[in-house]
């Protein structure tokens, strides 16, 4: 893994350089190809605040993180917790992806799986209505009357066919396609 330190504002102690790069060459374990990868680190010093900016990209990795406070060592540690907790979620969610990924066997499909249904929909029935020209809070009050879940109806204020339909937490919503 290539560590790149930038400093701005401030001489660093040689101290302080060996402990952020070795602080962060841990970060190596998470990444299988770790020859491949670059991390790139700006520490800053503001009067006060002292500002960690991290960029770590690599083949399959493109992350980032910031953090700051009034202690350089203290920075460095929380920016690297960061970059930790992102770099273990990438990595469960590429372990996820393997694991769901191909489940084939030498014999072809696995035995438990369920077999593919072709079941294609077909329409059954058609219905034919002159849409009545309405406007949107005239079709809402007749949905709150009715048991209906969708009405079609000319919107009198755009001339478009519109639908307004009943949401799952029982409000309205409307459909108004753009010609």
């Amino acid at each position: 893994m290539n560590i790149a330190l930038t400093f701005k504002n401030f001489e660093p102690s040689d101290h302080l350089r060996n402990y952020a790069t070795r602080r962060f060459e841990k970060l190596g374990r998470f990444i299988h190809k770790a020859e491949n990868v670059t991390m790139t680190a700006v520490l800053t010093v503001d009067k006060f605040r002292h500002k960690a900016e991290v960029q770590f990209t690599g083949d399959a990795v493109n992350i980032s993180a910031v953090e700051q406070s009034s202690d350089m060592y203290a920075t460095v540690d929380m920016v690297l917790d960061k970059l930790e907790a992102q770099l273990k979620k990438q990595a469960e969610r590429m372990k996820e992806k393997r694991r769901s990924g191909s489940r084939e066997f030498a014999g072809g499909e696995m035995p438990d799986a369920p077999q593919a249904v072709d079941k294609r929909r077909i329409i059954v029935d058609t219905d034919k209505f002159e849409p009545k020209p309405l406007f949107a809070e005239e079709a809402a009050l007749q949905m709150e009357h009715r048991d209906d879940e969708v009405i079609v109806f000319l919107n009198a204020e755009t001339e478009r066919v519109n639908v307004i339909y009943r949401r799952k937490n029982g409000d309205f919503g409307l459909v108004d396609p753009i010609v």
